[in-house]
Parts: C-alpha cells; sequence; structure tokens
C-alpha cells in the first residue's frame, strides 16, 4: 500500500511552499500587530473551534486581516507599500475579467494576494496561476466533495482534521502515513483535497495557513509513492498557495534520514528549515511541540496530555456537520469585492525578481511554455526566460543533530 507522505515533500519542494516561509518572515512573529499571533487569537475551548457560518463566508474571511490595519500608524514607505500592494491586486482583478459564482468568491483580495506572493508579486504570473485554479476547481469542484465521497479513505485516521488549533489559531491536519488503507492514488488525492477544503472552511476568522502534524508510527519504505507524489504536487503546489505554515514530522524513523537527505536540497536554506523534526526522546525537539500547541489539548501521541484518539465514528458526525458548512461557506451573498487585502509585507513588491535566490522551473511550468494551445502559445510568445523562484524566509527556530540540518556556510540569498 502507498502512503499519504508524499503529500508533504510535494508541497516542500514546491516555491508554492517556500514563498509561504517567506511571507511569514516578512509579517513578524505577531508582537508587532502583524503577525499571525496577533491575528488569529487561539479559541478559548478546544472542543469548539469556530464555526463557518453565512455572516463570515470564505469572501470575509480572505479579508479579514485588512491593509488599512496595517498602517494605520504608518507613514511613507509603509503607505506606499500598501498602494502597491493594492494596485497589483486590481491588476491581477483586471487581468481575469468579469468573475461570477464562486470563481468571484474565491478571488477575494486576501486570495488574489497569496498567489502574488506564491509568483514574487509578479502579476503576470501570478494571473496565469489564478486562471489555472480557477479553471481546475470549476472542474474538480473541490468544494463540492462530501465526506460520504471519500469516508473509506478515512477510516484508519491517516488524514484528518483536530478539534483544536495551535497557539495561533492555525487547523491542523495529522496525517499518518502508516495507516495508509487503500491504493487508489486518485482517491487518495481526493481525500486530501477534501482536508485542505475541511480545514480552510474551519479558519478562524483572520487565519489562512494550517499547521501539518505527521506521526511516522508504523510508516515503512514501502509507503512512498512517486506516482501520488507526482499527483499531489499538482495540486498542491498549483492551488493552494500560501496555506502550509509549518511541518512537524514526529518520530521519523533512520531509515527515512537517507530520504530527506536526497529529498532537501530541492529546497532553500530558510525553507528545510521551517520542516521540524520532533522527536519523543530529545526534549530540546519536544520544545517545538510546546510552543507551538497547547499541551492540554495535543493529543498523548504527540506527547500532549489529551487521551483522546482518533474515532472514526465520531469524525463522520463532525464532517457531516462542516459537510452542511460549505454552501453558506460559497454563497453569492459573501461578496469577495468588499474584502481588503492583507498587508502582506515589509518589502516593495517586484515584477520580476528573484530576490537574490536561485530559481528553477517546476515541471508545470514547463509543461504550460510547451503547450500549444491557442490561449497557451499566446502566452508563450509573451514569456522569456524561466519561471523565478519565489523567497524563503528566515528560519525561526533552529535544531541541532538532527536529519535535514544544514550544516554549510551561512545562506546569504537574504531575509
Amino acid at each position: 500500500m502507498r502512503s499519504s507522505s508524499p503529500f508533504l515533500f510535494a508541497y516542500l519542494s514546491s516555491p508554492v511552499f517556500a514563498s509561504s516561509q517567506a511571507r511569514r518572515s516578512w509579517e513578524g512573529d505577531g508582537s508587532d500587530g502583524h503577525g499571525p499571533a496577533s491575528r488569529a487569537p487561539r479559541p478559548a475551548h478546544p472542543a469548539s473551534p469556530p464555526s463557518s457560518s453565512p455572516e463570515r463566508g470564505l469572501a470575509e474571511r480572505e479579508g479579514t486581516m485588512s491593509l488599512a490595519s496595517g498602517v494605520t500608524n504608518g507613514h511613507g514607505k509603509e503607505a506606499a507599500l500598501y498602494e502597491e500592494q493594492k494596485s497589483k491586486i486590481g491588476k491581477v482583478r483586471t487581468e481575469l475579467g468579469q468573475l461570477s459564482g464562486k470563481s468571484a468568491l474565491y478571488c477575494s483580495d486576501g486570495s488574489i494576494a497569496r498567489y502574488l506572493i506564491a509568483r514574487n508579486w509578479d502579476v503576470r504570473k501570478a494571473t496565469k496561476m489564478l486562471k489555472k485554479t480557477l479553471k481546475w476547481r470549476s472542474e474538480y469542484k473541490p468544494d463540492e466533495i462530501r465526506w460520504d465521497d471519500i469516508s473509506d479513505e478515512a477510516v484508519t485516521g491517516k488524514i484528518y482534521r483536530t478539534d483544536y488549533f495551535d497557539k495561533s489559531g492555525r487547523s491542523i491536519l495529522v496525517m499518518r502515513p502508516g495507516c495508509q488503507n487503500t491504493k487508489n492514488a486518485n482517491g487518495q488525492v481526493k481525500y486530501l483535497v477534501y482536508c485542505m477544503e475541511n480545514a480552510i472552511l474551519n479558519l478562524p476568522h483572520g487565519q489562512d495557513q494550517m499547521v501539518w502534524l505527521i506521526d511516522f508510527a508504523g510508516f515503512n519504505l514501502g509507503n512512498l509513492s512517486i506516482h501520488v507524489t507526482k499527483l499531489t504536487a499538482d495540486v498542491l503546489q498549483g492551488h493552494y498557495p500560501e496555506r502550509l505554515g509549518v511541518a512537524i514530522l514526529y518520530n521519523a524513523p533512520k531509515f527515512f534520514e537517507p530520504f530527506w537527505k536526497m529529498a532537501s536540497p530541492l529546497l532553500e536554506r530558510k525553507t528545510r528549515n521551517k520542516v521540524k523534526f520532533v522527536y519523543s526522546d530529545r526534549p530540546d525537539t519536544m520544545k517545538i511541540i510546546e510552543d507551538l500547541f497547547n499541551m492540554d489539548e495535543l493529543e498523548c501521541a504527540f506527547g500532549g496530555k489529551n487521551p483522546a484518539a482518533f474515532n472514526i465514528n465520531d469524525y463522520a458526525v463532525r464532517m457531516r456537520e462542516d459537510d452542511k458548512k460549505m454552501p453558506s461557506f460559497w454563497s453569492p451573498e459573501n461578496s469577495a469585492l468588499a474584502s481588503e487585502p492583507y498587508l502582506m509585507s515589509n518589502q516593495k513588491p517586484q515584477e520580476s525578481s528573484s530576490m537574490g535566490v536561485k530559481t528553477e522551473e517546476t515541471d508545470s511550468e514547463k509543461r504550460e511554455e510547451t503547450d500549444t494551445t491557442p490561449e497557451k502559445k499566446e502566452e508563450s510568445d509573451t514569456e522569456s526566460g524561466k519561471e523565478e523562484g519565489t523567497q524563503t524566509e528566515l528560519s525561526t527556530v533552529e535544531q541541532e543533530s538532527l536529519p535535514g540540518e544544514d550544516t554549510g556556510p551561512a545562506d546569504k540569498s537574504g531575509p
């Protein structure tokens, strides 16, 4: 059987995850009023996550952290940054043209900003990426996947959303690659998409990212699948930019280390450092868990004090209740045009700049350039060179003597 573990590497090896780390370094740690800690306080009760009501649908949530709130006391450069970012969001809107239905709801200012970050604030590239997502969503219909469509994939608890949040108010997806129970690659990806959509549905007001908590208990080499990795990469890289905040790899086995050493060079150093290796017998690494989670809420399996374990029957009840929220979440009453864009950066947006880091085309981007359809041909006539990489982030937690640690020369690619 194959595992959901390739989901991690497909996402981490993409420029989408790298740009996610860059965005978080720009925002700060929340102490200055711009970071995730200030945007989304952790819910007071772990068993009562914030609900998605018609009054707080997709568009409103995507526009919660407004640029205006970030420049209330700012002058000069900060105000200019606000205007420049707002202008780029407007340019993407112009390029997209008239939208209706769910496409209009999806293209809130906050959502457009995530695509701009994923393409380093390049309007043309961000627009191209977003158009592909709109086409994918109209055909794949991820928001219409329901629990009963994928429940067979969920029986063992290989992926599930917890009923508590991390200290920054982010949804948590627990992944247990050793619990794989199916061989259908398309079914596995469909279940991942359902989990991603559900995690987004349940994000608290003002938060837009999630945490992956990956438990390697029972994991073996037979769990790796290049095919699933490929399918997953196409979905996560192209259609969920800026959604992953941090990935915790819990008790990764020794034989996993060579695989990580082979995969990690695909990442920038600062991005590699956002992948946290945590071992239950290493107090120094457990500190990472303690800093991220409320230990009273965290499951005992991860060193917490919560004795609750995954129960498929209880989880099915939760998911069916969440399924009922989806129509309201995507209701036309939730006007995307009324939302404000996020304050994404304290750096000047650049039309086409690698910001001093190495650049590399993804396979999907290379395929785009060789597409011979009229639309793609027109786009390729205006393009030259390769897609540029995205900026990566300065790690906030350094780890010693762990898999994935880079002991080479200091990275000089910039913040």
